[in-house]
């Protein structure tokens, strides 16, 4: 049989290549094992400069070092549970190492067209046009070859949600019968295509979300069976709905079968494009929204509840369907036409999602038929138009598609021939249950293996008893099945591994101490099935953390490490959780240090970027093996995270950060630790994941941002996703929407849960095309515009400088706001005169230009700025605007006016204050909320009833010089603020510790670092701030 992807000539099509040059025609076998099964192997195009095989099925034994007997002997002695010494044997001929690339990798998985560092920066601009004049500061258009239309975006995404099933709230919607020819896909996952004679196989996950080839019709399977039912099934249609003619059967309401024959004109609620123009007519924009505003006279446009994102100009009937602002965002909710008229308003167009955010209620189809679109492959959503009850029109692409017969069927109403009455054109996020056609293996078991740092230095802090501890409490907790797997790694200067085979007394300890080739000793027994093993696993935790307290070992073979760990997920995938807590200095992947105290924001930032691409090499070859990689650090000193943190961003993991973290002289860290491990463990995971967005034919997405391996142009390798996990995408205006009065975008999420399900999660947003700069500027939404900015900023620092990321930053409002003030004001008054949607523009950019990421001055350390980076990067644009402008309360004087009622809670609501020592008062205690750190500051003559009621204390003197933790005191003032304070944190994944500060608290100084209308030593004050933007404007 010839090689999945290559026609049977041998010659191999362009962009496709075999992993370890295993592909030849004759079919030699790979590294890891003969293929099993065409569908388990996977090619990526070549110019993404990695290639992957995808892993099989799951073999009992793990393909580990192929020992050559000759002369190496391996010595296991010693007795049982004692450390065994391996000496590293010679190798056969075919060892199992990671994957390598040939050439360099490129910073960003973007074809060098799309790359911004591919094309030369001039100063104080993002995004410079690839073939253009450099224009104003920030060129948000992006044209060039690589940037893809989506005319017929090349496949859909796949997606998986996890264990959400059983939420009460879920509805289940199932039913079967006949799928049409939209599930262009076989069972056996072949299709005929007329590509020189070969069959095509699909073989990457690109081809499984669908695109490419799929447009045309093709054989498809007429009875998919699920794997197993989900939710309650509905009967399926009686046998005579499953024909094309209209059903005349008996034991059916004649009502629901009473319409002619032919085709008619289709009375729908109007939500098509072809229904906009009358209902578009009658709307009037909200009048605050046509406020112009000077800003040098109204400074404090700060609302005093959180800012809302605005509401995009739709007709009631379209935008009460419209996707969760929470999940989906535009930074403009008014599309511009052209890219002309987006060029002119000087505002970055693009989207922040939080795709896989934990939901309340989500509504899950299980059904063998997913309607897509045959040329684009979007998911049938709310915002089709339906011609008739046989046809609906696509609101990406235009395309009319046939609606499938089992479509005709609402298994809600239990009526047939309402298709636009059923949940999925109901709801703009949904979740579909995918059949096999979904699947290029079976869907994997959920894997977690734990690799633990136990050097003297780790040791010493003594983190190993609290990670021991949380995951011993949470063991039961962790998102999972019978089949889920476990499996822990020690390592110092060699590398430990621990059998925890069923019916061993106790764990077996195996020491590999040959870290210069690694391999796996005793494979089948490393990663283990939880439940059968648990009892080992339990003593191991119980044991782990007492075993190497004499330990003077002060070295880290953290590459090595890794590497072993990621021999021992390749054949199934998982999550990998690495401890690390100092710079490895041994084998693979050693760093040196690079932090120099007094040069740490100098204009050259050298040490923003990787000192060596090992990390990212291996986190490439974890994604094509679907490993997550999830690091936590916990360092007092420079551990160089812009290099070890590439392991997490190119394998879709996590990155987190305890400063200083020591188990006795630190006990916050401790709490936190132990708090968002607690998260970490026990939250939902979606394994094998990919995602695609789509937009409106017209418009084209041309960067990313997050956590990803970008697989092709537009696919999203996501090896596990996680609900804390955001994204962001920049796009540009390729062709005139002149014609177009609505546009969508769809992001498609396919994962496989926790129980083993292979799931789709569809997110679909709508939004209104606009001809004029003034509603562009009306409807643009200043947090998205800030948290996209932040995005780029951080790729300018790495790729330029830290002093160029900052300018562009002040650019793009200078920028922007002269836009407006050349082409949309009528009047040329003095002043700053800003539309209203952007009064909080300035604002935010200086609260950026005074984050951690981006700040200057030597107080931020290297690590912390990189830290800071990474969160820009990976977290939802809800918690990237707290920990940028935080939230100020005065909470002395508390009360259940306006309160929220939550589960017979009540919440206070006090108003949001302005971040300038202006607001706060001697006689008051006020409340900072920055994100994962929560301050109190209480003033000097703050009330006594509030010292002793709230705080426990007799006087101001009285109150500890390091105070962590409020009181519960029996009082109504203690009651109030500790279920605020509870309720702040409720609202978070991450865990932000609480300090109570006073005048000579340690604190006091962050707390006034982050009042962010106030001048430091190297920052301006937001006044001095408004005065340059004014005078760069005006010029």
């Amino acid at each position: 049989m010839s090689q999945p992807g290559v026609p049977a000539s041998g010659a191999a099509p362009t962009g496709l290549q075999a992993r370890n040059g295993a592909a030849s025609a004759s079919g030699s076998p790979y590294a890891n094992g003969p293929v099993q099964n065409a569908l388990m192997s996977s090619q990526v195009s070549a110019n993404q400069g990695y290639n992957s095989q995808l892993p099989g099925s799951y073999p009992h034994l793990i393909p580990a070092k192929t020992l050559n007997p000759v002369s190496g002997q391996s010595n296991y002695g010693g007795s049982q549970g004692s450390g065994q010494t391996f000496n590293r044997p010679p190798v056969a001929s075919h060892p199992v190492t990671p994957s390598r690339h040939s050439g360099p990798v490129p910073r960003m998985p973007l074809p060098a067209s799309q790359n911004p560092a591919a094309t030369p920066m001039p100063s104080g601009s993002f995004l410079p046009g690839a073939n253009l004049p450099p224009p104003l500061n920030w060129q948000y258009n992006y044209p060039s070859a690589g940037s893809q239309t989506n005319h017929c975006p090349r496949t859909s995404s796949q997606l998986t949600v996890s264990e959400n099933t059983n939420l009460t709230t879920n509805h289940q919607y199932a039913s079967s019968g006949d799928p049409s020819l939209q599930n262009s896909f076989t069972k056996s996952g072949i299709t005929s295509d007329t590509n020189n004679g070969a069959t095509m196989v699909h073989s990457s996950y690109d081809e499984i979300e669908g695109g490419g080839f799929l447009a045309t019709p093709q054989l498809t399977n007429k009875n998919p069976k699920m794997s197993r039912s989900v939710g309650y099934s509905y009967p399926s249609l009686p046998p005579g709905y499953q024909n094309t003619t209209p059903p005349n059967a008996t034991g059916i309401p004649s009502s629901s079968l009473n319409y002619p024959s032919g085709p008619q004109a289709f009375t729908q609620s109007p939500l098509g494009a072809n229904h906009l123009t009358a209902s578009m007519s009658g709307l009037s924009l909200h009048p605050e929204g046509l406020r112009v505003v000077n800003l040098l006279q109204e400074r404090n446009m700060l609302p005093p509840t959180p800012l809302r994102p605005p509401v995009p100009n739709l007709h009631e009937d379209i935008q009460k369907l419209n996707c969760s602002p929470e999940l989906f965002r535009c930074t403009l909710t008014s599309i511009p036409q052209t890219q002309a008229l987006l060029n002119k308003a000087k505002l970055p167009l693009g989207l922040l999602l939080h795709p896989f955010k934990d939901l309340v209620q989500l509504p899950v189809v299980t059904s063998s038929t997913i309607v897509r679109c045959r040329s684009c492959r979007t998911y049938i959503n709310p915002f089709v138009s339906f011609l008739d009850h046989r046809r609906w029109k696509c609101n990406l692409c235009y395309r009319v598609n046939d609606v499938p017969e089992e479509f005709m069927y609402n298994p809600l109403t239990r009526v047939y021939g309402e298709p636009h009455r059923r949940p999925e054109v109901q709801n703009a996020t949904i979740e579909f249950m995918a059949p096999s056609e979904y699947m290029l293996r079976p869907p994997q078991p959920p894997v977690y293996l734990f690799v633990f740092d136990v050097s003297h230095n780790a040791v010493e802090t003594g983190y190993l008893n609290s990670v021991c501890q949380s995951l011993l409490d949470n063991l039961d907790l962790l998102p999972g099945n019978t089949r889920t797997k476990i499996g822990f790694i020690t390592f110092d200067s060699t590398i430990h591994f621990y059998s925890l085979q069923e019916g061993l007394s106790q764990p077996q300890m195996l020491i590999v101490s040959d870290i210069e080739d690694v391999f796996i000793p005793m494979p089948e027994n490393l990663l283990v099935n939880l439940n059968e093993s648990k009892e080992l696993v339990q003593d191991l935790l119980k044991t782990l953390p007492q075993m190497f307290t004499k330990t003077l070992e002060t070295q880290s073979a953290l590459g090595p490490a890794l590497q072993a760990a990621f021999k021992l997920m390749s054949p199934t995938g998982g999550r990998m959780s690495v401890f690390q807590t100092q710079l490895p200095t041994l084998g693979v992947g050693a760093l040196k240090p690079r932090e120099e105290p007094n040069q740490r924001s100098s204009a050259k930032e050298i040490h923003l970027t990787p000192s060596t691409d090992f990390y990212k090499k291996l986190a490439l070859d974890c994604s094509g093996q679907q490993v997550a990689v999830d690091l936590f650090l916990l360092s007092g000193q420079y551990s160089d995270l812009a290099s070890l943190g590439c392991i997490s961003r190119y394998s879709a993991g996590s990155v987190y950060y305890y400063p200083s973290y020591h188990h006795q002289h630190n006990p916050v860290q401790v709490q936190k630790l132990q708090k968002e491990l607690q998260r970490y463990l026990t939250r939902k995971i979606g394994f094998e994941a990919v995602m695609r967005i789509r937009c409106t034919k017209g418009l084209s997405i041309h960067t990313f941002h997050g956590n990803f391996f970008v697989r092709s142009t537009d696919l999203l390798s996501l090896p596990n996703v996680n609900p804390d996990a955001g994204y962001a995408v920049q796009m540009s205006v390729e062709e005139s929407l002149t014609d177009t009065q609505l546009v969508s975008f769809q992001s498609a999420l396919l994962y496989t849960s926790s129980k083993g399900e292979r799931r789709i999660r569809v997110h679909t947003l709508c939004l209104p095309v606009v001809s004029t700069l003034n509603e562009v500027f009306l409807g643009a939404d200043v947090q998205a515009i800030s948290g996209l900015l932040a995005n780029m900023a951080v790729d300018r620092s790495v790729t330029a400088s830290l002093s160029d990321a900052r300018d562009a930053l002040v650019n793009a409002v200078i920028d922007s706001l002269s836009a407006y003030r050349a082409s949309v004001l009528s009047n040329q008054q003095p002043g700053l005169m800003v539309p209203f949607s952007l009064r909080l523009f300035p604002l935010f950019v200086l609260a950026l230009l005074k984050q951690k990421s981006f700040q200057t001055g030597t107080n931020a350390r290297l690590d912390e700025r990189i830290f800071a980076m990474c969160q820009v990067k990976n977290q939802p644009l809800v918690y990237l605007m707290l920990t940028t402008h935080p939230s100020l309360y005065r909470v002395d004087n508390l009360s259940d006016e306006g309160a929220l009622s939550i589960s017979d809670r009540t919440i206070p609501q006090p108003p949001l204050l302005q971040l300038s020592v202006e607001k706060l008062s001697r006689d008051g205690a006020f409340l900072m909320d920055a994100g994962s750190v929560l301050m109190l500051w209480i003033g000097k003559n703050c009330a006594q009833s509030f010292l002793t009621q709230v705080l426990g204390v007799q006087n101001y003197a009285s109150i500890p010089q390091i105070m962590t933790d409020l009181p519960e005191l029996d009082t109504p003032e203690s009651a109030r603020i500790i279920a605020f304070i509870s309720w702040l944190r409720d609202q978070r994944p991450f865990f932000p510790v609480l300090y109570v500060i006073r005048d000579e608290s340690p604190m006091k100084a962050n707390f006034l670092q982050n009042m962010v209308e106030d001048r430091t030593e190297s920052a301006l004050s937001y006044y001095e701030f408004l005065l340059h933007i004014q005078q760069q404007v005006n010029k």
